[in-house]
This record gives C-alpha cells, structure tokens and sequence, in this order.
C-alpha cells in the first residue's frame, strides 16, 4: 500500500480570476502565462506591460483582476501577493467556412480558452528573506513596487483641466516678459519718402518738347 503525502492547508487563501471563452487559442495563451507564473505581482505587471504578444494585454486586465479580489474579499495586500498558478483550458471552437476557387470551400477553426490566475500571499518566512534581499542589493524592487503603485494611482485620477474659478489655462496664454515689453515698445517710425530731385536740364528739356508740340 502507497503512503499518502499529507498535505498542508495554506496560511493564506488563494484568490482566483477567470476569463471566460477568450477568442485566443490556448497554445498563445500559454505563451504569455509562463511568462508570470511563481513570480512577484508587480515583476509580472512589468513583464506583461513591455510583452508584445496579442494575449498580453488581456492577461494582464485578469491579473489586476486577481489581486482587486484578493485585497477586496480576502484583505490581502497587493504588494505581498505572487502568481501561483495560472493554465489555459481549451473552450468550445467555432467552425466556419472560407470560399476558395472553383466553387470550393475549406473549413476554419476559431478557438476559444478559459484562462485562470490564482494569486496569493508570501508567508512570514519569504517575506522576511525578500526583504532581506531587497536591503542587500540595495532596494531596487522596494522602489519598482512604489513605483507601479504611482502609476496605478496616477492612471486611476481623473485628469482635471479647469481650476475652481473655472478658467481653463490649457489655452491660456502666457504673461509677456520684461524683455519682451521692452522689445514691442521700441517701434521703428517709417522714413520720409524722399522726393526725386529734377536736375535743370531735365526741366529744359521738358519745356522744349512742350514748345515743339505747339
């Protein structure tokens, strides 16, 4: 007879996300999860950010979605949470038909997955050893953690474009410098036009022509 491995409940809960019929096939999906799977939160947000896979952007929306569970139903906080597991299930394909030559018609498949991420929390002794490592190379995740925590804040404040008075100074101008006070001020006056000057024999020669025509 086999023993039985006995297993341990957790410390913490796990918290899940699933994305449901998701128009990607598995095989991409997979892809981008190996990329986040055993990995800090924040690191994952980071490698999911800078990925230039098509999945990436909707894993991402299911990782937030995660951690936005576990620290809403669970009371756990986002800055001690890493991914534990995360796979892709295989969902219902749709078959269509593409026209071809000769009255002729081939079949496509457009697969659909579920995808799954489940979230939790280090324990006490993982804490202290991260932070241990953390203080040694000198806080570099300390401030790559603040740091998505300014841009997650930043992105979620709505942009204000008028003040409490009501004026908008997007497209206020600006007040004019001393300098360019100065600059306006001195304005060059237009010179005289200069009267052409007749030389005696010019005129001479005029009142000939006048005498001639008589």
């Amino acid at each position: 007879m086999s023993p039985v491995a006995k297993t341990t409940a957790p410390a913490y809960p796990e918290t899940r996300a699933v994305l449901r019929y998701s128009h990607v096939s598995p095989t991409k999906v997979r892809q981008v999860l190996g990329l986040i799977r055993g990995i800090d939160v924040d690191e994952a947000r980071d490698r999911l950010r800078f990925c230039e896979r098509g999945p990436a952007e909707s894993v991402r929306k299911l990782l937030d979605s995660a951690v936005a569970n576990a620290e809403h139903n669970n009371n756990l906080p986002p800055d001690e949470l890493y991914v534990v597991r995360t796979w892709a299930d295989e969902g219902p394909t749709q078959k269509r038909m593409r026209p071809r030559a000769r009255g002729r018609g081939v079949q496509i498949r457009k697969r659909t997955s579920h995808v799954t991420i489940v979230v939790a929390r280090y324990s006490d002794e993982q804490l202290e050893l991260r932070r241990r490592r953390e203080e040694s190379a000198g806080g570099t995740a300390e401030a790559r953690r603040r740091a998505s925590r300014r841009r997650r804040v930043k992105a979620s404040e709505p942009v204000e474009e008028h003040d409490h008075d009501g004026h908008d100074h997007e497209h206020e101008a600006s007040a004019p410098t001393d300098e360019a006070i100065a600059i306006t001020a001195v304005v060059e006056e237009p010179a005289d036009a200069e009267t052409p000057e007749i030389s005696e024999a010019t005129a001479e020669a005029d009142a000939d022509d006048k005498e001639e025509t008589k």
